[in-house]
């Protein structure tokens, strides 16, 4: 690629990451790292909100070469850790409202413009998730139970005829299938009564898509993957749920992990209208919906957003 004329700057796009009503400090180094290809964090005034953006160099993030880039699991991971950083970068002071991962720019003021034409829905959504926070659950079948019966071989031939043989076999075949259906059935009635009960406890809940065993890397079926809205002063008691659920035996089908408090990404969606200055889609949905690289280094739900690109005029 040749290099552009001295003097002149490299073409750059407006990454945004967040919105909020209370701008983050981000003077301190640590406040600074989101793409790491691109500037320092900074934070636009958009009406009586503030939306934490960075300049990336429309070389990297232009909608060709994203779309290469995010096609490689190694550059998808990183670009997924670097949203996550921006909007950590912007809650430091206050709820926010993340923004899917690459949502693109051509300019402040085209990012300014999308965010006020959304004022009284962003508004809305941060007085929602003021004093809230996410916990993400998994609920998987144990191995018993996803293995019922698996392992109840055929008894040895007894020295009937064939036409006996076959109808044992049968026979057999029949009733692990029932037990496999049994067990199964067993397992997604516990899993909706985990649910049920840790909604108890929060003022939101969602379900996602199920992850594959490929991103589970466990042979039992992930049978819930759901995330909850929770109060701050109710996360002690969500807490003492949780460990309730996996201490009093009343689950033997199941098996449930947990994780939080994270940034409520799964109860920040926002309706995205299609105008020229409003974000569009680019490319499909790979959620999974949202974590992203490996657990606790971001969001449950980060696995990554659709992403973005202004639209062109």
């Amino acid at each position: 690629m040749n290099a552009p004329p001295a003097g002149s700057a490299a073409p750059v796009l407006v990454c945004a990451f967040a919105v909020t009503r209370t701008p983050p400090d981000l003077a301190t180094p640590a406040a600074a790292a989101g793409h790491e290809e691109g500037g320092p964090l900074r934070v636009l005034r958009a009406g009586g909100l503030c939306l934490v953006v960075q300049d990336v160099p429309a070389a990297l993030f232009d909608e060709e070469a994203l779309a290469e880039r995010l096609n490689r699991p190694e550059d998808l991971e990183r670009c997924a850790r670097a949203h996550h950083r921006g909007v950590e970068a912007a809650a430091r002071r206050g709820p926010v409202v993340p923004l899917p991962m690459a949502t693109l720019y051509r300019g402040d003021r085209s990012a300014e413009q999308a965010v006020v034409a959304r004022e009284a829905v962003l508004g809305a959504l941060l007085d929602r998730l003021r004093g809230r926070t996410e916990w993400a659950v998994k609920v998987h079948a144990t191995d018993g139970a996803a293995n019922a019966t698996a392992a109840a071989g055929a008894p040895a031939d007894s020295g009937t005829d064939a036409g006996a043989r076959g109808r044992a076999y049968l026979s057999r075949a029949s009733a692990r299938r029932r037990d496999r259906q049994d067990a199964h059935g067993k397992a997604l009635a516990e899993a909706d009564a985990v649910d049920a009960e840790l909604r108890r406890y929060a003022v939101g809940a969602t379900r996602h898509r199920p992850q594959s065993e490929r991103l589970t890397g466990r042979r039992a079926p992930q049978l819930i993957n759901a995330a909850y809205l929770v109060e701050d002063a109710e996360s002690a008691a969500f807490r003492h749920a949780l460990a309730r659920l996996a201490a009093d035996g009343r689950h033997t089908a199941v098996e449930v992990s947990a994780s939080g408090p994270w940034i409520p990404y799964s109860f920040a969606r926002w309706e995205e209208a299609a105008d020229a200055t409003e974000p569009v889609s680019m490319a499909p949905d790979t959620t999974e919906p949202h974590p992203a690289a490996p657990e606790r280094t971001a969001p449950e739900r980060a696995v990554p957003h659709p992403v973005k690109q202004e639209a062109r005029s």
